[in-house]
């Protein structure tokens, strides 16, 4: 595991935990972190605190484990080797707080955050600047600082909500779309399918006009027959009559 990269969180120097090498009994205590110190032979004599001392020692482990409660201590392993860091507990001064917006914007730049719109970079670097600003009021007001970690929980847990928003709407609007699309395809395929209907309807209806128009055609020309028929049988009446009439007076007349 590679060490984790540089933060704007200030930590303090890497400590060794323990080796993954070693064997220890199974009623040795946890290792607690040690420098990068080889171990001297022989027993060390240690001195005996006084009580004034020890109680600002613990006076001074206060801060360090509300502020490991608040942030947490970063582990990786490296080289079989187990390292923790925990934040540093130093109180910072006007400059610090000046070389980290100073900071805050060079990595802007380096990583080329996007100034608007959803953003990954920006959105780390300023968690990152957020954290360091309450690793600092935690160290002047506790308070203060448990306060602001409520807020920065808040706004993580809103932007996880609007997160989960837009993926659900994302996903949504794919479904649509999906359906949409597959809507559309069945949609023209339908419409395909009534063009040619359509076509096949109008090709029918040529046929039935073309058979019409033949009809018409044929009974016309059978009325026109029938009536020159007709004509002729009265014309031929007409005179046949004309002859008998024209019979008939000479056999009067005589």
């Amino acid at each position: 595991m590679i060490p984790p990269p540089d933060s704007l969180l200030r930590y303090e120097p890497p400590m060794l935990v323990s080796r993954r090498s070693e064997k220890r009994s199974p009623e040795a205590r946890p290792l607690k972190g040690t420098p990068q110190t080889p171990p001297q032979p022989g027993p060390v004599p240690q001195p005996r605190p006084r009580p004034a001392a020890s109680a600002a020692a613990a006076e001074g482990r206060q801060p360090q484990e509300l502020l490991n409660a608040i942030l947490p201590p970063r582990e990786w392993e490296e080289d079989k080797q187990l390292w923790v860091q925990q934040v540093s507990s130093v109180p910072s001064t006007r400059l610090d707080v000046v070389q980290l917006q100073e900071q805050l914007d060079l990595r802007l730049q380096q990583r080329q955050a996007r100034e608007t719109g959803i953003c990954p970079v920006r959105r780390e670097l300023y968690s990152q600047c957020f954290d360091e600003l309450i690793r600092e009021i935690t160290i002047n007001c506790a308070e203060r600082g448990l306060l602001l970690l409520r807020v920065r929980d808040e706004i993580q847990m809103t932007i996880a909500a609007y997160q989960t928003l837009y993926e659900s709407s994302t996903a949504f609007g794919m479904r649509k779309a999906l359906q949409a699309e597959q809507g559309k395809h069945d949609m023209e395929k339908r419409i395909a399918e009534l063009e040619e209907e359509k076509r096949e309807l109008e090709r029918q209806v040529n046929e039935e006009k073309a058979k019409c128009e033949a009809i018409e055609k044929r009974e016309n020309e059978r009325r026109q027959i029938e009536e020159k028929k007709h004509t002729e049988e009265v014309q031929f009446l007409k005179r046949t009559n004309q002859q008998l009439k024209a019979q008939l007076e000479s056999i009067i007349s005589k």
